[in-house]
């Protein structure tokens, strides 16, 4: 299998100078213990040049959190475009956080206009996807999650997603301390990669589709070793960098029978 571990972790709205440079220095020495694996850590873009400097002798990838649905620059104030983020070292931007969709009204096509734009500035783009508790509970989870993947096929098309990652977010398992159980985890991993391969297999065998609802230490393991999920995205446990190495562990643990 082709597919490599990614653990990708989501600093959200946190942070300070002082304790992003300790939590990177952690992590920075961490990492050499997972050399199987891909990192990736998205701070607050105010941090992301100083993340940059702290990150240049590691192979930690960096990313943030959002950017602009604006393919060039202008008088948008507030907004971050893509050739800001690949200047201050960025190779990554998530897209479509379930915060974005839910608090700030992100809907389907402003998800698909900041994937097209993420790519077309040199980023890769994380595409977040997932359903809420009401649309599991009406049995729609996989009508939402088609939706959501439908939406960006139809506008950047499904060669896009040879330099993409999807990571899936059950909304009602985020920062609620809810999570998927294993099987309900890979039952929407392989949905998903399944309407990827409707449109081209090869393609879907080689996306990599992280988990994205309350990854921690004690059950990355399990979720890792679903079959079609090849990582997280990991909210608060990011934070803290024994945590957060504890969970690259368990990916690199399994890279290495994933290999095999």
């Amino acid at each position: 299998m082709a597919r490599g571990y990614l653990v990708a972790g989501n600093w959200k709205m946190n942070g300070s100078s002082a304790a992003n440079a300790a939590l990177l220095e952690g992590l920075v020495r961490g990492v050499a213990e997972c050399p199987a694996i891909d990192v990736l850590v998205c701070p607050p873009a105010v941090y992301l040049e100083a993340a940059h400097r702290h990150l240049a002798a590691s192979p930690i990838a960096l990313g943030a959190q959002n950017l602009s649905d604006q393919a060039k620059p202008g008088a948008f104030t507030g907004e971050v475009d893509a050739a800001m983020l690949n200047d201050v070292g960025c190779s990554h931007v998530l897209v479509g956080h379930s915060e974005r969709r839910t608090l700030y009204g992100e809907d389907d096509a402003c998800v698909a206009r900041k994937f097209v734009v993420a790519q077309s500035g040199g980023l890769i783009p994380v595409l977040c996807i997932g359903e809420t508790l009401a649309e599991r509970e009406a049995d729609a989870t996989e009508t939402v999650l088609k939706r959501q993947l439908d939406a960006v096929i139809s506008a950047a098309g499904i060669a896009a997603f040879l330099n993409a990652v999807i990571a899936y977010e059950p909304v009602w398992a985020i920062g609620t301390g809810r999570t998927a159980s294993t099987e309900q985890a890979q039952a929407a991993h392989a949905f998903i990669r399944g309407v990827i391969a409707k449109n081209d297999a090869k393609i879907a065998n080689s996306v990599r589709l992280l988990y994205g609802g309350s990854v921690k230490a004690d059950n990355a393991a399990s979720l890792f070793s679903c079959e079609d999920v090849d990582g997280g995205l990991i909210g608060g446990a990011s934070l803290k960098a024994p945590e957060f190495l504890a969970i690259c562990a368990s990916a690199q643990i399994l890279a290495a029978s994933r290999d095999a």
